[in-house]
């Protein structure tokens, strides 16, 4: 019809399961920005550190929570995303997909392990402009206060709908937002070099059968060596918002040639 605005369709997706405050916030967000429609479809049980897993040994279905919201049954991020995109946007894809908000921060290597940005990954393999957004978040003492995340994902979106998304194919957008801190501030970086260490706990049954627990490692970090610019961690420290532009090509392409000359040795 002649005069109607264009709807600015996102699909939202998470890692930390339907009912996570993180998502709902993210979803009443998003609605209260004028000309967006929102489609989600969430994992029905926590997910975190799922990495990018597909399910490919059990069927699975979508069962509905409310209006365009969807628990995809024991999914991961990755199988609500590709199912999403392969069956309620089969014919138009959605303009953004935005996965979050995360309990939890997803900086350095820890890309690799996080279901949250596993999300975005699948929405740029179908070529989807995609964010992850995640709030750092101190376990010892956690605070669920999500709105400078919420407030950081609307001027972002904001400005993409104004705009354009300003990354290329097959990149996403990885951002992580800072705790007690009240002022609103980006910074572009780069993802750290994560420190990781054994945090295995190992615990007796009644029958004194062993099992063990993962714990969470400390947020420690370092900046890359010969790198410009400052890093997620760092930027987190100093306040700032951290907005990283993540690529799907893992190649190591500084190394081809000692590999070659390896080979040929």
């Amino acid at each position: 019809m002649l005069g109607m605005k264009k709807r600015y369709r996102i699909l939202v997706t998470n890692d930390d399961g339907y009912q996570s405050k993180g998502l709902l916030e993210l979803i009443e967000t998003l609605r209260s920005i004028d000309g967006v429609e929102v489609t989600v479809v969430a994992p029905a049980n926590e997910k975190s550190a799922c990495g990018h897993s597909l399910t490919l040994t059990r069927p699975l279905r979508f069962i509905g929570v409310d209006d365009e919201f969807y628990k995809l049954d024991d999914g991961t991020p990755s199988d609500c995303v590709y199912l999403a995109l392969n069956s309620m946007f089969y014919e138009q894809k959605p303009d953004l997909l935005i996965s979050g908000i995360n309990r939890g921060s997803n900086m350095g290597e820890d890309i690799t392990y996080s279901g949250t940005c596993a999300g975005a990954m699948e929405g740029v393999l179908h070529n989807v402009p995609a964010i992850a957004i995640s709030q750092v978040v101190d376990f010892s003492n956690p605070v669920n206060d999500y709105s400078l995340a919420c407030e950081a994902i609307k001027v972002l979106v904001q400005k993409i709908m104004s705009g354009s998304f300003p990354l290329p194919h097959r990149e996403f957008l990885n951002v992580n937002v800072p705790s007690d801190v009240s002022e609103l501030k980006f910074k572009v970086t780069y993802a750290g070099y994560r420190y990781y260490a054994n945090d295995a706990h190992l615990h007796r049954n009644p029958r004194g059968e062993e099992f063990y627990w993962l714990g969470l490692h400390p947020l420690e970090f370092k900046a890359r060596e010969g790198v410009s610019g400052m890093c997620d961690y760092e930027a987190i420290e100093a306040g700032y918002v951290s907005l990283s532009p993540i690529m799907l090509d893992m190649s190591a392409y500084k190394t081809m040639k000692s590999l070659n000359e390896w080979m040929d040795a």
